[in-house]
């Protein structure tokens, strides 16, 4: 089994800045082909934000492209997600997911190809 937790979350003024970590566990975390983060605004669907393969390359969707970055740590299986200059639009459950043995050009921010998931993190974006 595998778990996937989710810290760094909280609440921040536009324009500010959070740090969203992602820790794997488990035996089978020792090789993830793809990881990435996943929004949920209230009210809309669960949007694809950015991937990142095992060698580092990213993918990133309009959204946050610019203003996020998402990066790996192998060694410590962590996932991150450095957010900047946020909007109030970013406000959302953040998520995240992982795939063992595709990597993200197969799996493309489409959700349904992630076979692992954490429980979120909130991010609000509020005056």
């Amino acid at each position: 089994q595998v778990q996937l937790v989710e810290s760094g979350g909280g609440s921040v003024q536009p324009g500010g800045s959070l740090r969203l970590s992602c820790t794997a566990s488990g035996f089978t975390a020792t090789s993830f082909a793809c990881m990435g983060w996943f929004r949920q605004a209230p009210g809309k669907e669960r949007e694809g934000v950015a991937t990142a393969d095992e060698d580092g390359s990213t993918r990133y969707a309009g959204s946050g492209k610019g203003r996020f970055t998402i990066s790996r740590d192998n060694g410590k299986n962590t996932l991150y997600l450095e957010m900047n200059s946020l909007k109030p639009e970013d406000t959302a459950m953040y998520y995240c997911a992982a795939e063992r043995f595709r990597d993200c050009s197969y799996s493309q921010l489409r959700q349904t190809r992630f076979g692992y998931w954490g429980q979120g993190t909130q991010v609000t974006v509020s005056l």
